[in-house]
């Protein structure tokens, strides 16, 4: 019978399984960048934030190698002591949505490379400084938007589509869009 091999079964189980877990290791990840982050105290004793994204790290197996390269990189401190540094890039997505783009890298040509290379894929293109920055406002470490774009459903999961494989790029911390879902 064709198409139903064994192989192709695990294959497949083994897929889904491993999405399910690099999500929920991202998750916990930011968690505790952003614990560190707040209080710039890596250590769990002085950190009540940091102990409680720990246990949550720790419920879901997540390995210590990952643990401490999310603690370093908060702190600023990459693999082999290179400084890392926050570079905000801007452009446009699918339909003209503005995007602002957060990462902490510690090689910028290679982020950049990174981020293009997303846009391009799905449509859209890096832009220069301050061409969407104006479309959004700072509000502490957060950028909300002051001018909206408004999509439907189809034009809405282009724009989350390219948003989540943005974040899954590791040096991408956060991503804000001037996008609206109108019913």
């Amino acid at each position: 019978m064709a198409g139903h091999s064994k192989w192709h079964n695990i294959k497949n189980r083994k897929s889904a399984q491993d999405q399910k877990k690099s999500k929920a290791f991202f998750e916990v990840s930011s968690m505790i960048r952003a614990a560190v982050k707040q209080a710039q105290d890596g250590n769990p004793d002085s950190n009540p934030a940091l102990r409680l994204a720990l246990d949550k790290a720790r419920s879901v197996n997540m390995p210590k190698e990952n643990i401490q390269r999310a603690i370093n990189r908060a702190l600023g401190k990459g693999e082999a002591g290179q400084n890392i540094q926050e570079v905000i890039y801007e452009g446009y997505g699918p339909n003209g949505v503005g995007f602002i783009v957060v990462a902490a890298t510690d090689n910028v040509q290679r982020t950049v490379s990174n981020v293009k290379f997303h846009f391009t894929r799905s449509g859209g293109s890096l832009s220069g400084p301050g061409s969407v920055m104006f479309q959004f406002q700072r509000e502490g470490s957060t950028y909300q938007p002051t001018m909206f774009i408004d999509l439907n459903q189809t034009q809405w999961d282009s724009i989350e589509e390219l948003k989540d494989s943005l974040l899954e790029d590791d040096d991408v911390e956060e991503v804000y869009t001037n996008a609206r879902l109108v019913k």
